[in-house]
């Protein structure tokens, strides 16, 4: 059984915190499907600080399924990020994780996400002082470096386990790479070689399947297997990799329904949903035959009696089909 400081986890499967996709209602979701936990998308400490309406719906959470509760921070400097611990703390987390790997130019260019990369004792230094100010187990999330000249991520590690950190995720490619190339799972094993007795393990990117998890595991021994795009409107892949079944196509649309009804109630109001929920509807539908006109006939509509019955109709007769995995999401990395 897998442990993060004093928590046990059933399962050594966490779904990764995606921007725009790891909001309450798929938190939930995943969760129910057998994730281990699933850490909130990355907040910014500022907006939190500044109690801003997007920052605090994205720490809306269900404290009886979501245990423990992770929020995902970002931001440069220690002392705003403990105040905004802080105010996560309030709000119901049981454990911080601190975004070190989001490779997007608006975060990097404030000196958080994988800009921390370059800064090992500033990255420790602010998870020293989450951890004094709240007493929460602090995690984070880090890449191989940033750009291929440095690879500084055993550095990064030895940092990080000075500062006491309870789990570290590797995603092993470099701010530089984004999302593109190959995920170098050695960099996840040699984590895990150095420091594997000092915190836990999470191995990220190119899990698309069961065999990719099966085979990180057994190449790295990390101690959590971090699923991340092959979870975007399939969030079946953590009950196949329990060794449940995939899903019906009757189950894929009650399913992808009832996230689109609670991701409704979660900003408040259905037609706003109908036209934020698009990219998810594109997410469930991939790798179903006809899924391209499905998304073009999804994208026009803005009535929800003509969304039901365009949902409806597609999800009831759509065969699987082979396909690519999806592109990334902008996200933290």
């Amino acid at each position: 059984m897998p442990y993060i400081a004093s928590f046990s986890f059933a399962t050594p499967y966490a779904l990764a915190p995606m921007a725009g996709v790891s909001e309450e209602p798929f938190r939930l979701i995943a969760r129910r499907m057998g994730a281990s936990h699933c850490p909130t998308e990355l907040v910014s400490a500022q907006g939190l600080l500044r109690q801003g309406k997007g920052s605090l719906r994205y720490v809306q959470h269900c404290p009886r399924v979501e245990v423990p509760f992770c929020i995902q921070l970002f931001g440069g400097e220690a002392g705003p990020m403990a105040k905004a611990a802080l105010y996560a703390q309030a709000m119901g987390a049981q454990m911080i994780d601190i975004n070190m790997g989001c490779p997007v130019k608006k975060v990097t260019k404030t000196g958080a996400g994988s800009a921390l990369m370059l800064y090992p004792q500033r990255a420790a230094d602010i998870c020293k002082a989450i951890a004094d100010a709240t007493g929460l187990p602090i995690t984070a999330k880090i890449r191989s470096g940033w750009d291929a000249q440095n690879q500084n991520y055993l550095q990064m590690a030895e940092a990080l386990a000075k500062a006491h950190v309870a789990a570290l995720a590797i995603h092993p490619r470099t701010r530089a790479q984004g999302y593109a190339g190959k995920a170098d799972w050695r960099v996840i094993a040699h984590i895990k070689q150095h420091f594997g007795s000092t915190f836990a393990v999470l191995g990220n990117g190119d899990v698309r399947c069961v065999a990719d998890a099966e085979r990180m595991q057994a190449q790295t021994a990390c101690d959590f297997v971090m699923v991340g795009r092959a979870a975007l409107g399939n969030p079946w892949i953590f009950r196949e990799l329990l060794g449940g079944a995939p899903p019906t196509p009757q189950e894929r649309c009650l399913v992808a329904w009832e996230h689109f009804e609670a991701h409704a109630a979660w900003v408040g109001n259905r037609e706003v949903a109908i036209r934020s929920f698009r990219k998810q509807w594109g997410y469930y539908s991939h790798g179903l035959e006809g899924a391209a006109a499905f998304r073009v006939a999804v994208h026009g509509i803005s009535e929800f009696g003509a969304l039901h019955r365009v949902v409806h109709a597609f999800f009831m007769q759509a065969r699987r089909i082979e396909c690519t995995p999806l592109l990334a999401v902008e996200g933290p990395g």
